[in-house]
């Protein structure tokens, strides 16, 4: 019978009655080195010191290189979720700030991390990898970073590892109830986000066992606004003194009848042309000089909502010493809806005034000093458009465990678990554009360090007060775009492990073990669009509602922090997507369902088997070497529209299979150089397996909204290999005092079959009406080889005998040097590789570093947190224009605070702030050209946050 009622347990009781579950200790609890197995010690972390402290102790006692992140207390992680308290984490590099939040990590400069939680694989919808953000950091105890591999972990992720460790009953001594709350102010969407929490969990003897519940619930929602202003991409001009036939500070397409070469300049070039002053091309065999400037410029006011709800139930029962069970449920949700208000003009245009030409003091235009790159310019009749953009997303992920740890005997442990999930995703888009066409825009395409400017002028010949952008009579009514889609994702998996202690001076334990598993992924796609007409006043007539709340006005734009217009009429994007059946009537779109197909359907079979031994090498030397051999088998289904503008879509199929076989050896050696010294060396092999949608052949191609004469395509490849990656390891630690510890890694990851974009030129009849068009193609490939290396510096120091005002105060630190490279295939037009080109790894800094000042004093708490990244490569621009196609950010830095302080011993109240830096975001084509070439200039909010923590 069980034997004690608390608030807790009669809660979980009334819950779980009866119910016999149970698993060994996690982190947080420690065995006994006795005989007695269900002996357990438990310890409760608290406070900054004692968390820094278990991390140190879990990466000391680690045959693996990792660091960790352990809750400073129940309910009480560093922040407010996975990424943002991993970017202090040495080693770790963060980016995609903005939603309120910050939501990609890399490991080393690598992004391609595996990630787990509580040892097993998880995943987002069709994707490989979780989304870290989605999962509440309320829910966790601690965060394990790995970057060597043992045989016996998951192979997945050159990167390395992410294993999330979440509470369970026995975890505690007892009973336990933690309610925390908090709200978040978000400065630029001047709202106040929820954030709630609730921890019931207990134990209890049953018979001659012991059994213990955990029921875990989280609510986050967040209230966001980023805000950004881009110049386009750069396209060629001629000068005021242009070829014969061309007009002065005319547009120069890549080809023209005008001309008869038949390509006058090449787009998509690694570098983009020449920005030399005086650089020339071709133009009916004549040298001729041209300019460089943008083709548009465009402003987002990207606002939205996000909720994240988030469960987990864990369930222990240990009948007896020699037997342990585990039952687990674990939840998370995403919720987001969100509105963008875009304003976008093209500049292009080189429509002169009066007779039609173009003069020196209408162009206005202004070089850089020694180049041909345009800094500011004018343009007249250019096409001027807003779009209220909407999108709601919502994912459901759940994962089912059931497991068993047995002690066959003294020497022999067997563990063994089934586990089931599945995580659907689903997005709908819906936009409608207002259109004009504008007298005349004044653009400095970089006015401020990085941030462009812009103004539109008045027609002198009309009463329209065309600058004033909120005025409705300025805009028609134009396209409605309605796409949608989603992916979804599942896998049961078994695994069996075991652990063989040896009667052995060198080899201690034998490790073994077995997963099997089957994946499925699936991907839906629909997509319809049309043109309207007429006056937004017009238009608005043929609604049911007369258009009351068609038209939104964007106010308050950059926060006053750029010259541009900082207001403007758009179409209010949770106003068209709430009548969406009524704008498909009056366009004459379908319903989507006739529309929606299914793309691709893959199921993927893996098996995996390891062996791997702890040995020992006298008194100072140990370690740990193994093996891994894993087997991939992808059976895959394509889906063809056979017309994509028909009223009903209809598909054609095709299959393929794909299959893999790899033996991944690993060793660690450990050298015990003195008590608080130690040296360890790894050698490790991983792989990244190639992403679903990667392998789908089917062919998208898009639109030419540039107007260059061709448009973007693309395809997967059903063909693709994993990457792999060869690693070496050395790292030195010395933990010098208690919760102190100076650490040092040299590393290098030699990279093969690095998956790059091969881009194409092809023609394809995309209207169905027997004409073809020129796309480029872009398509995945393993291409490309890659080496990276760097080294780690970490510090945590709390020192002792200060003065009694300073004790408890303490610096961790971290810093990360890394030098990356790849080699990329230079592709001609037909496809052929022509050579190599070699540039930086994506997202690779080559300096970051993080300083984080905290200070500890019994019941108060207070941690300044700063960090900083250099210059990375982000990302590849579409092959279509002129400029460089790397384009890069800038160097990033982020400023947090956090406090607390215990009331009483159970009640805490917290205060946050994130951001303090509040910082403009800024990228550029090209390395080295932060200021010819800027491109993205965005701002996101600074939060304050206050919260109160009750546990009992």
């Amino acid at each position: 019978m069980f034997k004690k009622t608390s608030l807790a347990s009669a809660i979980l009781l009334a819950m779980f009655h009866q119910t016999a579950f149970a698993q060994s200790s996690d982190d947080n609890t420690e065995v006994k080195a006795d005989n007695d197995k269900s002996a357990v010690e438990v310890i409760e972390v608290r406070g900054i010191k004692g968390s820094l402290n278990k991390a140190l102790n879990i990466k000391r006692q680690s045959f693996q290189l990792v660091d960790a992140i352990v809750a400073e207390d129940i309910g009480k992680f560093p922040d407010n979720n996975v990424i943002e308290s991993l970017q202090r984490v040495t080693g770790v590099q963060t980016t995609g700030r903005g939603s309120g939040e910050v939501s990609t990590v890399s490991i080393r400069g690598l992004t391609d991390v595996n990630t787990t939680v509580n040892g097993r694989q998880v995943f987002t919808g069709a994707g490989r990898s979780v989304a870290l953000a989605d999962i509440p950091a309320s829910l966790l105890s601690s965060v394990e970073v790995f970057k060597t591999r043992s045989a016996s972990q998951v192979e997945n992720g050159i990167a390395g590892s992410i294993d999330i460790k979440t509470q369970r009953p026995f975890n505690f001594e007892g009973s336990k109830v933690v309610l925390a709350a908090k709200g978040t102010y978000q400065e630029l969407r001047d709202k106040i986000d929820p954030n709630v929490s609730l921890l019931l969990s207990d134990r209890w003897e049953v018979g001659g066992g012991e059994f213990g519940a955990l029921l875990n619930l989280s609510y986050a929602e967040t209230n966001y606004r980023d805000m950004n202003i881009t110049p386009g991409a750069f396209v060629p001009y001629m000068t005021n003194d242009p070829a014969d036939g061309f007009d002065p500070y005319e547009r120069i397409y890549t080809s023209d009848d005008r001309a008869y070469e038949e390509e006058l300049w090449t787009a998509g070039l690694d570098a983009g042309l020449s920005t030399q002053s005086g650089a020339t091309m071709d133009v009916n065999g004549i040298e001729t000089e041209y300019m460089l400037s943008r083709d548009a410029i465009f402003m987002n006011d990207y606002i939205g909502t996000r909720k994240r709800p988030a469960a987990n139930l864990s369930l222990q029962w240990a009948p007896s010493a020699e037997l342990e069970l585990v039952a687990e449920v674990f939840y998370n949700g995403y919720r987001n809806t969100s509105f963008n208000s875009l304003n976008f003009t093209n500049i292009y245009e080189w429509n002169g005034l009066g007779d039609g030409t173009l003069s020196d003091d209408d162009a206005a235009i202004q070089l850089y000093e020694g180049t041909n790159v345009v800094k500011s310019r004018n343009a007249y009749s250019t096409y001027h458009f807003t779009s209220g953009d909407t999108t709601k997303g919502k994912t459901d992920s759940w994962l089912y465990a059931l497991g068993a740890n047995w002690y066959v005997t003294d020497d022999l442990t067997l563990d063994s678990e089934l586990v089931y999930q599945k995580s659907d995703y689903t997005t709908q888009f819906f936009a409608m554009r207002f259109l004009r066409t504008a007298y005349g825009v004044s653009a400095d395409f970089n006015h401020n360090d990085g941030i462009a400017a812009v103004s539109f002028m008045d027609d002198p010949d009309t009463e329209l007060d065309e600058s004033d952008l909120t005025d409705i009579n300025n805009w028609n009514a134009s396209y409605l775009y309605d796409n949608g889609g989603g992916n979804s994702g599942d896998e049961l998996t078994y695994t069996l492990d075991g652990k063989w202690a040896l009667d052995s001076d060198v080899i201690g334990t034998v490790n073994f073990g077995f997963r099997a598993d089957k994946r499925g992924a699936q991907e839906q796609t629909y997509s319809q669009s049309a043109d309207g007409s007429g006056t937004v006043s017009d238009f608005m007539t043929q609604l049911d509602d007369g258009g009351d709340g068609l038209v939104h006005i964007t106010k308050n734009f950059f926060d006053g922090r750029a010259a541009v217009p900082d207001s403007w009429a758009v179409a209010n994007g949770f106003y068209i997507f709430d009548h969406a059946d009524e704008f498909r009537s009056i366009y004459g779109l379908t319903d989507p369902a006739n529309k929606r197909y299914t793309t691709y359907d893959i199921e993927e079979t893996g098996l995996a088997a390891y062996a791997s031994a702890n040995y020992r090498l006298g008194q100072q030397i140990n370690g740990e070497f193994g093996v891994r051999a894993v087997s991939y088998k992808q059976d895959m289904r394509f889906w063809t529209p056979v017309d994509e503008n028909a009223e009903v879509i209809e598909t054609t199929q095709d299959s393929a299979t794909n299959k893999t076989t790899k033996v991944l050896p690993s060793l660690v050696v450990r050298w015990n150089i003195a008590d608080d010294l130690l040296m360890r060396f790894a050698y490790t092999q991983t792989l990244r397996m190639p992403d679903f949608a990667s392998l789908n052949p089917t062919e998208v191609l898009g639109d030419d909204v540039s107007n260059v004469g061709y448009a973007s395509a693309s395809a997967g490849n059903y063909q693709l290999k994993p990457t792999e990656s060869t690693n070496y390891d050395l790292s030195l630690e010395w933990y010098f005092a208690e919760a102190s510890s100076i650490y040092t890694t040299l590393f290098q990851r030699d990279i093969e079959g690095f998956v790059t974009t091969s881009k194409t030129i092809v023609y394809r009849d995309k209207d169905g009406d027997g004409e073809d068009e020129k796309y480029v193609m872009s398509s995945p490939q393993n291409a490309s080889d890659g080496k990276l290396k760097g080294v780690e510096l970490g510090l945590v120091y709390f020192p002792s005998n200060l003065p009694e005002v300073l004790d408890g105060l303490g610096v961790q630190a971290s810093l990360t040097a890394l030098d990356s490279s790849q080699k990329y295939p230079v592709v001609a037009d037909d496809g052929e590789t022509t050579g190599y080109a070699t540039y930086d790894i994506y997202g690779v800094s080559d300096l970051s570093y993080s300083v984080v000042v905290a200070y500890d004093k019994t019941d108060f708490e207070a941690r300044l947190s700063y960090v900083w990244r250099d210059n990375f490569m982000s990302y590849s621009e579409s092959a279509l224009f002129a400029n460089p196609l790397a384009v890069y950010s800038r160097p990033e830095q982020s400023l947090d605070f956090q406090l607390s302080y215990d009331v009483t011993k159970e009640l805490t109240v917290t205060f946050d702030a994130t951001n303090l830096t509040d910082d403009v975001y800024k990228t550029y084509y090209g390395k080295g050209n932060e200021n010819l070439m800027n491109l993205n200039a965005g701002i996101i909010s600074r939060t304050f946050a206050l919260g109160v923590r009750y546990r009992m």
